[in-house]
């Protein structure tokens, strides 16, 4: 006969942060390998990314300036869960106690931060696909962000594909009638891609659908003033005053075109960035856009073929909605792992509770207070993380309209 285990606050953060594990979709594939930093420095880090050069000619020595770019996470979100259970509970075996608390409290704490993760997305300035048009072939989904990655030298490794629901069960029916039948097979039978196309493929309810209201002028154009713009402030005129650019949106200018970083060749497609401030033309018409990334012409960080042009065929088009009407459009994301990072990080144990425990599995780290209500018999128990998520490397992430 098997000995009754009591159900210690130790037992319920290492059984919830399994189940946590277990539950996560993208949280489980971006970077997470900077976390123990947290320990040490406090609750913002610099990430340094790694530098890049041109290649020089001749046998003269041609020194270069190194200018290491760097990216900030700060751990800004606390999230908890909170229940009680009363002393009869202490008696249930640990599978019986987590089917009943735990299971559900941490479905819900994994929902949130995935959602948190993918809410990345407005960082993300590539963009491929038909907005408000379900990509339901390879020719419409997987094909289109793989060729985009791979015009970007994004690595070939550890790439993945989330889509909503109805993108997800669309590709899954298409692949039923191909004849790579093990992963036909599976859509079918079980709902699940694996991989295709380099891709490991998800499903995650928590994509984000975006409203967009932006009505871009058909006559908008890059300022004259100067006649050659770069850097991340875009001077535009021909607007309405009724045009609102929004965080997030994706835009492209016209002979503005994006670059392999490593030959640094024209990749034949307009280089898209991504609105980073909430802009809304004068009277005049005019509109500076904040943009990123920044616009760079030049230098081992070149990444467009050259600055904007004024004339007729520097115009500005909206890539990520509708240009003519507002609507709602879904965000499927495909990255690699270095595209955006998770940080988790333990918080501390308090004095003077009933008791406490902290735990870390797999870099997910977990804090769980209970206390006791002697009036009711009953143990107020709260299950908290603490974390900070960002993008990393926008190069290496793509968004996929839907």
């Amino acid at each position: 006969m098997s000995q009754q285990v009591l159900l210690t606050p130790s037992i319920i953060t290492k059984e919830s942060l399994v189940i946590l594990e277990n539950n996560l979709v993208a949280a489980n594939r971006v970077n997470r390998k900077f976390e123990n930093q947290f320990v040490k420095i406090g609750n913002s880090l610099t990430i340094r990314k790694p530098n890049r050069f041109t290649v020089a000619n001749g046998p003269g020595l041609q020194v270069q300036d190194i200018a290491e770019p760097s990216v900030s996470i700060t751990i800004n979100k606390q999230k908890q869960v909170a229940f009680q259970f009363t002393s009869q509970d202490l008696t249930l075996t640990v599978e019986e106690f987590s089917e009943r608390y735990l299971k559900p409290a941490m479905a819900g704490m994994a929902n949130q931060i995935d959602f948190d993760v993918l809410q990345n997305f407005s960082g993300v300035s590539n963009f491929v696909g038909t907005p408000g048009t379900t990509p339901a072939f390879f020719s419409t989904s997987i094909q289109l962000v793989g060729q985009r990655q791979d015009e970007n030298a994004a690595p070939q490794d550890n790439r993945t594909m989330v889509f909503n629901p109805a993108a997800y069960w669309s590709i899954s029916n298409s692949l039923t009638g191909s004849f790579v039948m093990p992963t036909a097979k599976e859509a079918l039978v079980k709902g699940y891609l694996a991989t295709v196309g380099n891709y490991e493929v998800y499903m995650d309810q928590n994509i984000p659908s975006v409203s967009s209201y932006i009505h871009i002028s058909t006559n908008a154009l890059v300022s004259n003033a100067p006649a050659s713009q770069s850097g991340s402030s875009i001077s535009t005129v021909g607007f309405n005053s009724t045009d609102v650019f929004q965080i997030g949106e994706v835009v492209t200018f016209g002979t503005v075109f994006a670059i392999n970083p490593q030959n640094r060749q024209s990749t034949g497609s307009l280089k898209n960035f991504v609105i980073t401030a909430t802009t809304q033309p004068g009277a005049a018409s005019t509109a500076v856009l904040s943009i990123s990334p920044a616009m760079v012409t030049s230098g081992p960080y070149q990444n467009v073929t050259n600055g904007t042009v004024s004339t007729a065929s520097g115009k500005v088009s909206l890539v990520s909605g509708f240009a003519t009407a507002a609507s709602t459009f879904v965000q499927n994301l495909a990255f690699t792992r270095d595209a955006f990072g998770l940080v988790m990080v333990p918080l501390e144990i308090p004095q003077g509770v009933d008791f406490a425990a902290r735990e870390t599995y797999r870099n997910i780290s977990m804090r769980v207070i209970r206390a006791y209500d002697i009036n009711n018999d009953v143990f107020p128990t709260r299950i908290d993380t603490l974390y900070g998520t960002t993008v990393y490397y926008d190069e290496l992430a793509v968004r996929l309209g839907g």
